[in-house]
Order: C-alpha cells, then sequence, then structure tokens
C-alpha cells in the first residue's frame, strides 16, 4: 500500500492559515508535511519555518514532551493529575490565599479554536485569575478600535482587494509575519501599494511607495495625511457629516497638520506624504493595521489616528474599501461563548496584564500558581530577569503545558505533554482571510502526549468538577461549534474540503454604515474613550526621539521563528545564526563598531551582548534586533527581552516594548549613564508651530 494523505490545517499565530498536505506512510507515520496545492494562499508551499518545523522537531520524539513530568521525574498522568490536585486544592482550601491566588496563563502556542479556548471552561471553573493574553501583544489595538469603530475583530475581506485601488500597510511585515500574503496577496492585487514601516523590510522594497516614519511617529503621520486628504477635497464629507462623531472637533487639528509639520515630525518628505494621501484618498482603498506599531508607549492613541483615515477619506462601506486589524472567528459564526464558557459560572476575578506578571509572581500573597499553557513566558514576556527569578520561587507551584521542553517547563513543578496540530481534530479561523478550516489529526501524538482538550478534561476529572460542560469531547464540540454556525458542513465535509469561503463573494465591511459604537456611528470623538481617561479624540502625537546617545529599540518578528516557536528547530538554529543588532551604518561608525563586532545593548533594567549586522534599511537612530530565541538556547541565557521594562502602552495595559531605549556600546567600553529622556523634544509632536 503507497502513501495516503491528509489535508490539514497550520493553526500558528499568523495571518496565512495554510492548508497542508500530510503525506503518510503504510504503517501511519508521517513521511512529510507541505503545503496543500489547492489551497488558496499556500499554494503547495509551506514558509521555511514552518517547512523545517513540521518535518523536524514536530516529528522528533527526542525533541518532543512525551510523559508528564514532577520535579523533573517522569511520571503516569494518574501520579501528574493527583498531585496538581492536591496542591491546587490545598490553595483553594487555605483562607489565606484562594482561588485568586492561582494564574492562568496562555497564549497562541496554537490558534486552533479547541486548543486555544476550551481549556477556559476549566479555568472559570476553578476561579483562577487570567492573564490578560493580548496584553502581551495587541491590546492597545483592539481598545483603540472599540472606542473607534465599535469592533476590532471585523476587518475587510481581503478578496475585496480585487476592486482597491490602493492598499496601505500600516505597521506590518508581511515578508515576515505573513508571507504568502506578502507573495501573493499583495502582489496581485491590482491597485497600488503603500507600506508604512520605520524598517524598508522586503515588503517595503516591494511596495510602489514606502513610508518610513521615526519609530512613534505614526499618528503625527496619519494627521498629516489626513490634512491633505481634506486640503485637496479628497474627504468624504457626506460621510463625516451622516455617520460620524466628532469631525467638528477634529477637523481643526487636521488642518494644522500640513506635510511640511509631517516631515519635521516624523522624517517622512513632504511630497511623499502628498503623494500616499493621494493614492490612498483616490478612494476605494483598503488599510491594513498592523499590530507591531501600537507597541509603543502611546500606541492606542496611533491606532486611531491612522484608522481614523478610512472615515475622513471615505473608505468604509464599499467594495475594495474597508480596515483591518484582524478578523474574529465571530465572522465564521463560531460560538466562543460557548466554546470557551458553556454556560459555566465564571469565578475568576479581574484579570491581570502581562506586564504586571513579574510583580505578581513575585509577590506570594497574590500568588500561590501559575498555570501556563500554549505559552512560554520565561521566554516571551518582560522583565526577563526578574520574571525568572519570581518563577524559581521555591513555594511558586507552576504547572507548564507545552510540546517540548521550553524556558517556562525548565522552572515549572509539573509539565505535562501536549499534541501538536497534527495529531488531533480541530478549527481553524484564519484572522486574516474570513475562511473556516479543518485541522485533521494525521498521526498519533508521541508517548503520552495529549491534545490541550483531553488534558484539561482529565484536570477537571481530578479536581471533583463534574459539569458536563467540562467533559464533552471534542468531537461533540466541533460538532456544536458547526451546527451555530449554520454553515450547513459537517467536520467530514470540512476535512474532505480542507479551506472554505464564509460566504460565496466578497463582504463589504459595514455596508449599512452602522457601528457597533455606543451611538451606531464612527466616533472620531469618543465619550467611552473620555471616561476611561484618555482624549475624546486622537491626537497627533510624536514621541521624543532619543538623546544622550541612547537608540529605540525595535524587536519585531523573525523571518525564522513566528514568536517564540521554532527556536528549538535545529535547521532553523544553523540558517539563523547568532543574534544580532542591526544598526544604520553611521550609527555604527558614531560608536566604534563595525559588522561583526561584539556590542553590550544596555537599558535600565538590563543588558544583553549583540552581534553588530550593518543596514541603511534601518533608520539612524534605531537598533533592530529580532525576537523570538529561547534563553536555554542562547550562549547569555537571555533574549532581547532582558532589556524591556514591562511599561504599559496608552491602553490595554498592553505591552509598549518598541518604545524601549538602550544605549549600544563595544564591549570593552565602560557603560553608559541611562537616563530617561526629557520632555520638550522639538519632535515630540505638536502641530501648533505648523
Amino acid at each position: 500500500m503507497g502513501d495516503r494523505t491528509v489535508l490539514t490545517t497550520c493553526p500558528r499565530d499568523c495571518y496565512d492559515a495554510c492548508g497542508i498536505e500530510v503525506a503518510l506512510r503504510a504503517d501511519g507515520a508521517i513521511r512529510h508535511v507541505r503545503g496543500d496545492p489547492n489551497h488558496p494562499v499556500s499554494r503547495g508551499r509551506l514558509c521555511a519555518k514552518c517547512t523545517a518545523a513540521y518535518n523536524g522537531v514536530f516529528l522528533d520524539p527526542r525533541a518532543r514532551l512525551t510523559t508528564p513530568l514532577i520535579a523533573g521525574r517522569a511520571a503516569t498522568w494518574d501520579e501528574a493529575l493527583g498531585h496538581i490536585a492536591r496542591r491546587l486544592t490545598a490553595i483553594l482550601d487555605d483562607p489565606a490565599a484562594g482561588s485568586h491566588t492561582i494564574l492562568n496563563a496562555h497564549y497562541t502556542g496554537t490558534d486552533a479554536a479547541l486548543g486555544y479556548g476550551f481549556g477556559q471552561r476549566f479555568m472559570r471553573t476553578l476561579g483562577a485569575r487570567e492573564v490578560d493574553p493580548d496584553t502581551i501583544c495587541n491590546k492597545a489595538g483592539h481598545v483603540a478600535l472599540e472606542y473607534l469603530y465599535g469592533t476590532s475583530e471585523d476587518g475587510f475581506d481581503p478578496r475585496t482587494a480585487a476592486d482597491a485601488r490602493c492598499i496601505m500597510v500600516w505597521g506590518a511585515n508581511p515578508s515576515t509575519s505573513a508571507p504568502h500574503q506578502h507573495e501573493h496577496w499583495l502582489s496581485e492585487a491590482p491597485g497600488a501599494v503603500i507600506v508604512v514601516d520605520p524598517i524598508r523590510t522586503e515588503t517595503a522594497l516591494t511596495a510602489d511607495l514606502h513610508l518610513q516614519p521615526f519609530p512613534g511617529s505614526d499618528a503625527a503621520l496619519a494627521f498629516a495625511l489626513g490634512h491633505v486628504i481634506v486640503r485637496d477635497h479628497l474627504h468624504d464629507v457626506e460621510l463625516l457629516a451622516r455617520h460620524t462623531i466628532g469631525w467638528p472637533d477634529l477637523e481643526p487639528i487636521v488642518s494644522r497638520c500640513t506635510p511640511q509639520w509631517g516631515e519635521e515630525t516624523t522624517g517622512v518628505p513632504a511630497p511623499d506624504i502628498e503623494q500616499a494621501a493621494h493614492l490612498y484618498g483616490a478612494r476605494p482603498s483598503l488599510l491594513w493595521l498592523g499590530q507591531g506599531f501600537q507597541r509603543q508607549p502611546r500606541g492606542g492613541n496611533a491606532i486611531r489616528a491612522v484608522a481614523q483615515l478610512a472615515a475622513i477619506s471615505g473608505n468604509l462601506g464599499r467594495p475594495g474599501a474597508g480596515v483591518l486589524y484582524l478578523n474574529g472567528s465571530d465572522s465564521r459564526g463560531i460560538d466562543w461563548d460557548y466554546l470557551t464558557a458553556a454556560g459555566l459560572p465564571d469565578h475568576s476575578p479581574a484579570p491581570i496584564s502581562h506586564m504586571d506578571l513579574a510583580d505578581w509572581l513575585e509577590d506570594p500573597a497574590r500568588t500561590r500558581a501559575l498555570i501556563a499553557w500554549n505559552i512560554n513566558p520565561a521566554a516571551s514576556n518582560p522583565q526577563q530577569a526578574r520574571l525568572r527569578r519570581a518563577l524559581a520561587r521555591p513555594d511558586l507551584f507552576t504547572v507548564a503545558i507545552d510540546l517540548f521542553p521550553t524556558d517556562t517547563t525548565d522552572l515549572a513543578d509539573v509539565v505535562l505533554p501536549a499534541a501538536s496540530f497534527l495529531e488531533c481534530d480541530d478549527l481553524v479561523t484564519s484572522y486574516f482571510d474570513i475562511t473556516l478550516s479543518a485541522q485533521v489529526k494525521a498521526a498519533e501524538p508521541p508517548g503520552d502526549a495529549l491534545p490541550n482538550t483531553e488534558i484539561f478534561r482529565r484536570l477537571a476529572s481530578a479536581m471533583g468538577m463534574t459539569a458536563p460542560a467540562l467533559h464533552e469531547s471534542d468531537r461533540e464540540v466541533i460538532d456544536r461549534l458547526l451546527q451555530r454556525a449554520h454553515l450547513n458542513l459537517s467536520f467530514e465535509d470540512l476535512a474532505r474540503r480542507g479551506t472554505v469561503q464564509v460566504t460565496p463573494e466578497p463582504a463589504v465591511q459595514f455596508a449599512d454604515l452602522r457601528f457597533p459604537t455606543p451611538s451606531g456611528h464612527v466616533e472620531l470623538a469618543s465619550e467611552q474613550a473620555h471616561a476611561d481617561g484618555h482624549p475624546r479624540i486622537p491626537e497627533p502625537h510624536a514621541d521624543p526621539r532619543p538623546c544622550g546617545g541612547r537608540l529605540r529599540l525595535l524587536t519585531p518578528a523573525s523571518r525564522w521563528f513566528l514568536n517564540a516557536s521554532f527556536s528549538n528547530e535545529p535547521r532553523l538554529e544553523r540558517r539563523r545564526g547568532p543574534a544580532t543588532v542591526t544598526l544604520h551604518p553611521r550609527d555604527a561608525r558614531d560608536r566604534g563598531l563595525t559588522a561583526g563586532d561584539s556590542a553590550v545593548l544596555r537599558s535600565e533594567i538590563g543588558e544583553i551582548t549583540l552581534t553588530v549586522a550593518l543596514s541603511a534599511d534601518v533608520p539612524r537612530g534605531v537598533a533592530l534586533a529580532p525576537k523570538g530565541r529561547w534563553p536555554r538556547l542562547e550562549p547569555q541565557g537571555a533574549n532581547v527581552n532582558v532589556l524591556n521594562p514591562g511599561i504599559a502602552a496608552d491602553m490595554g495595559a498592553s505591552t509598549s516594548v518598541h518604545g524601549v531605549e538602550v544605549t549600544v556600546t563595544a564591549v570593552s567600553a565602560p557603560p553608559p549613564a541611562i537616563s530617561r529622556a526629557p520632555d520638550g523634544d522639538p519632535r515630540a509632536g505638536t502641530p501648533d508651530a505648523a
């Protein structure tokens, strides 16, 4: 008997959600994992990082966790679960502790529906305190868009690019974070492509126009574009009058933000500002809001300022127009409340931010236990050195669920081995395309590894939790989700097809120009934002430029990792080389550095030595050091997060990691003093002088 194939879907935290073809040998073992040639996104080829990992460490039982561990020794599931149950029960029964001292940390180690969401049923029944998952990534953008449009998860349908005269990609790098959208969707779109990014990325190089603002000046640049759109009568007067609130308050500010002021404030030449405004303002146009530029001290304000361009220019409610941050599962009819709650009482207290996790882990009065799943906080969180010390607290009980040994499992009391996406059924909803896909089990997990869902069912049993919703099988949950989605699809149907479009024709975002805000209009001026302590309207802000020899540190996604995934794949390790910091050649020369030198990066909380690379693609004043490496695999036992003090952005207590400033010196040079940037930098962004 020859090979047979299984169609499944990549569930990584990525815009692409690629279709996958898994070839199985006659004995059921996986021969190889490749892109599905009939899938509209992958078109027969996966990205380099997924190709390497899915055919490497994901299939290597020597690299995987295959048995539960208690204090580093192998244990049975009954032993491990019994141990966890006794420890958690003791915390629940302790009058000085209670369920609110158990932290629930999770994120997108898998972005498939059940693997991501089903465990929340157990957590809400337990009463654990959630560490808000989006605060490590994109929470500021979500909050900002909810103020403006009433939703952050109802984006344009990418198929409508066929009708767009322009696509503006602001603060995203598809060449790394959405490689198939870079290669196919953007390149095949008929309209002009504008990229707004401080770094000259591969996507920026292939764009029709690249605007390169200094980091932290996005809001100012958006106001300057808005000025040109209004000045040259490209704004939609009727939409602004009938479907927005706050335009009379906003318009005078926009009128002061001239292209000349924009150039002085952001570094983008005034002629480029003019050209971008004309291209985007000649509707219909699409605006893709990346997550990168909201990871700054005033990231929420920046998202509001940029996203309001769609309303000002009339790029709403028509084919070829719209805004996209994420497309949520609701657009596929996925009942998230059923998946994560199923009517169970919620005993969980208010969540905390990842920016505060180190504080909480250090404090025995606030935290007695941590359950970490789908996440590797010892590698991905700010205040890395402090957090790792807190995780090593002798009286902290930590449970980690993962596929692989990681920095977090190294510090856990109990480790539970999880199955991969190749080893369980699930549903995948792309957060770019409005599609629904099947994740289909292709092989058995190695050793005693189990899917997340089964792990949480067994935890519930061990804790004596008997509510039926905690014990629903994967197939029961999948079938109910599909029934509630009203797509007339069984899981078998979906598995045969791999991926389906939810609607036969491209959907038009906000087609009726009704918005889920309190007023039903676009709220350029938001009373809710004001009540929450923010300005009623966005401000044309730009952060002060670094001074005193400091550089603005950007730590974007690496082409070789997906967040903290794949760092342990040997083939990728060989290709990526040592950890680097890329500088503009003049910044390096000013510091006596050349390519290949070792340089020490120092922030107010930590330091790390990296290898210097030089590129004029990085603007002066910026240091570029991609994220994603595992400290346990690095010579210094740390990654760039050792430099991140964890200061929250303006909205959502979200990360402002791209606002960190560092000094960069030769290894032999004495460390410079670290001090805060003074206020009053003339480029800090006020249009009054324009």
